[in-house]
């Protein structure tokens, strides 16, 4: 690292929504402060750094060059939230000037999902690998605070006296993206699936792995699921998608799925037998984005949902106002009974996130899931295309995964 002092010195790559969650989330992270933002996109940009100086989290530096960002004496890490389409580019310039010793870095952070394709995957991770950077896989979930305290009573009090739970049920719904390359699968790698299941996945795997252990301690056994476009591919929203985007997004011709639903079968390292259930969707119509998680066991279980929270508000059909997302992620109307939450980055996850990423990178120890997690879940969900392209159940991992590449992404998936 340049600095002596404590306090890392981090880079956002990437201006759009995921970055502006992160910047707001380390309002609640000590040691680390934002000096530079690099994206391409020069409005984004300005908006972002003067929500990181409002917030007092960062004064950053603006650039349009990553070479250049990377090599800045005040980034000592990056955080990477760009596209998916230019996440491995990203990873080939952040090796290369680390390797020809141009850029130092404590550390990466990646945002979900990981890749496209298990092959840009492992590129992705052997780039670092061999520069030597340390790394981390940026899944919120995992850090969120219900599911967190719930895993903890329910490992505590009930799988010692009853027996480890055996069913995960996780599922994320909202109404779709904000950009149009999150639509685009030969840009975002897929639909829903890719963009979203990563989550259900992931929290799947953490509940079910014991305190202490990676979600890389069970072993994946068999996977079905299915994938449909139920809404978007509808001529009345397929043309508000093509009208709303300029002509980027065309689900007439290729769509891509707005619903997905996974169920894969593990088992423990002492033989039980274990299920995830996951499912996602852009298709769920409600107040803003849902998240829920449910976990079973012989004699307990858990349930949480994200809309259920501890504060609503109500507007009459008297209070009209400009469409926006001050109450909730996705939001979805403006009047009415809705509920709303006092911190959504607290409540998602992200502010544990980065404080397990900064004091991981300043303390040079691993974090709780680096690109290695990141590899299995888009290993997982790789071979979900494959189970729902195919329609059978798939041995995991089915043959020719790490060459694969879903249909939605070639442009020639037809629901």
């Amino acid at each position: 690292m340049h600095k002596t002092c404590k306090k890392l010195g981090l880079g956002l790559i990437g201006s759009g929504f995921m970055s502006r969650f992160h910047i707001q989330s380390f309002a609640g992270v000590r040691d680390a402060d934002i000096t530079a933002i690099c994206s391409r996109n020069r409005e984004t940009t300005e908006s972002a750094a003067e929500l990181c100086r409002s917030l007092g989290v960062g004064d950053p530096k603006l650039f349009d060059d990553l070479a250049a960002c990377v090599r800045d004496p005040d980034v000592e890490a990056v955080w990477v939230s760009a596209p998916n389409h230019v996440r491995l580019p990203i990873a080939e310039t952040i090796a290369e000037e680390v390797c020809a010793k141009r850029a130092e870095l404590a550390g990466v952070a990646w945002e979900k999902p990981m890749a496209r394709t298990v092959a840009e995957a492992k590129s992705i991770l052997e780039l670092f690998e061999q520069a030597g950077i340390p790394h981390g896989y940026l899944e919120n979930q995992l850090y969120a605070p219900s599911l967190t305290r719930g895993k903890e009573l329910l490992w505590r009090r009930g799988a010692p006296i009853a027996g480890i739970p055996y069913l995960a049920r996780c599922a994320e719904e909202h109404s779709g993206p904000h950009r149009p390359w999150f639509w685009r699968g030969d840009q975002q790698g897929g639909g829903v699936l890719n963009d979203m299941l990563c989550h259900s996945v992931g929290a799947g795997l953490f509940l079910l792995t014991p305190p202490g252990q990676r979600i890389d301690h069970l072993n994946p056994e068999r996977i079905s699921a299915q994938i449909a476009c139920l809404k978007w591919r509808r001529p009345k929203y397929a043309d508000q998608l093509y009208e709303g985007s300029n002509g980027q997004v065309d689900y007439r011709k290729h769509p891509a799925e707005d619903y997905a639903t996974a169920s894969i079968q593990l088992k423990s390292p002492e033989g039980e037998s274990l299920i995830i259930e996951a499912t996602t969707s852009w298709s769920f119509v409600g107040p803003g984005l849902r998240l829920t998680f449910e976990v079973l066991g012989p004699e307990y279980s858990m349930f949480v949902n994200s809309l259920d929270s501890d504060a609503k508000i109500y507007f009459s059909r008297n209070v009209t106002g400009q469409a926006g997302e001050d109450l909730v992620e996705k939001q979805a109307a403006e009047q009415g009974q809705m509920p709303f939450l006092a911190d959504e980055c607290f409540a998602y996850g992200y502010t544990h996130e980065n404080r397990d990423m900064v004091q991981a990178f300043l303390n040079r120890r691993r974090p709780f899931c680096t690109l290695k997690e990141g590899m299995l879940i888009t290993r997982l969900l790789m071979t979900c295309y494959m189970s729902a392209e195919q329609g059978q159940t798939l041995s995991f991992p089915p043959a020719g995964l790490d060459e694969f590449v879903p249909a939605v992404q070639t442009g020639s998936w037809q629901p």
